[in-house]
């Protein structure tokens, strides 16, 4: 059932945004703080009211303004996961669970609450308490909970800030797993830009309320409005690959749809997927195959499009195939190269430039 929302409200925050989302996708919600990503879950929950809205789930209407309904929060069939994992401390794992399968007998849930904790990577920890949980396991518990409603939506709301970056990508891992079983709407809030593209199908950028730029990381980060928010720094673009060969000299070779890519060591097998997240600002053209240069990755690319900034920049959209590249460079720059849509050239990448960003498939 497809999640619709349509918000209008003046305080305590000002709302002008609507989106839909498909069952089975991930809408990121992205954004500085205070932009009201977290006001609009609240919202969608029934945890606030606002002056104007329309949320509706399939043929369900959980809230219309205009004809006075309102769903309260107990009514709607909703899981979130917030920030702060929101655990009781004085029950265990396989309690805090089992605490949200009201809905079952009460001779069904601890055999549920088991089945939800092991999907989410805790089996053998259900008699553990809060306090004896690390971050990540305490917010594999918050998404069990979550699940264990049957949700027809699932709501995330900074769920991995809370832990520290290498928790953060097991989390990443846990949740890509989980991603072939969900066939409800997921709204993820996040102000992580690594994080939006590497769950999320699509992104809404907002901003004072407003939503300034809807589409797939491709498209949003090629927005000039939508980069005005998230800042230069954030456009990028993200790669797959697959382990080819460690080499003797400590370097890791992938491979691309456009060719080799050599980054330092990767710890995982020949033939294991991933994705590298690379900066638009670290990526160069070359019109010819450049010669006498440190950069070890030259890749064939082909201009799929120009977007030009408020400033002196430009967005350009490099096709490596069905993979897309992006590159941040001068007006001047795209000028003196004489760039335009269809024309090939190279991309040059530094190693140490793509490596930093890697993630798991």
């Amino acid at each position: 059932m497809t999640l619709e929302v349509r918000l209008r409200a003046t305080a305590p925050i000002p709302l002008d945004i609507g989106f839909s989302v498909m069952p089975g996708e991930v809408l990121a919600l992205v954004g500085p703080s205070g932009a009201g990503k977290s006001t609009v879950l609240r919202v969608i929950a029934g945890l606030w009211r606002t002056r104007a809205a329309w949320v509706t789930v399939g043929a369900e209407v959980w809230q219309d303004s205009a004809a006075g309904v309102f769903l309260p929060t107990h009514r709607r069939a909703v899981g979130v996961v917030p920030q702060a994992y929101a655990l009781f401390p004085h029950l265990d794992a396989l309690g805090n669970v089992a605490l949200a399968l009201g809905h079952l007998p009460r001779s069904a849930r601890p055999a549920e609450a088991r089945r939800l904790l092991a999907l989410v990577g805790l089996a053998g920890l259900e008699a553990r308490v809060s306090e004896g949980l690390s971050g990540g396991q305490q917010q594999r518990v918050a998404v069990a909970r979550a699940l264990a409603r049957k949700p027809q939506v699932l709501l995330l709301d900074e769920p991995f800030s809370a832990v520290d970056r290498p928790t953060r990508e097991g989390l990443y891992e846990a949740l890509l797993a989980l991603r072939g079983m969900l066939s409800m709407p997921v709204v993820l809030v996040t102000h992580d830009m690594n994080e939006a593209q590497r769950l999320a199908d699509r992104m809404v950028v907002i901003d004072h309320g407003r939503a300034v730029a809807t589409g797939t990381a491709a498209e949003v980060l090629c927005d000039p409005a939508a980069l005005r928010v998230l800042g230069l720094r954030e456009a990028g673009a993200m790669l797959r690959a697959v382990v080819a060969a460690h080499e003797a000299d400590g370097l890791t070779r992938l491979a691309t749809a456009a060719g080799p890519l050599f980054v330092p060591h990767v710890d995982m097998a020949p033939g294991a997927a991933l994705r590298l997240r690379i900066p638009a600002h670290e990526v160069m053209i070359s019109l010819t195959p450049p010669v006498g240069l440190s950069a070890l990755n030259v890749l064939p690319v082909v201009v799929a499009g120009l977007v030009p900034g408020d400033g002196p920049g430009m967005m350009v959209r490099l096709s490596l195939g069905d993979e897309v590249v992006l590159a941040r460079l001068t007006r001047r720059s795209v000028e003196a190269l004489g760039l335009e849509p269809g024309m090939a050239c190279y991309a040059v990448l530094k190693s140490m430039a793509v490596a930093r960003d890697q993630v798991l498939a």
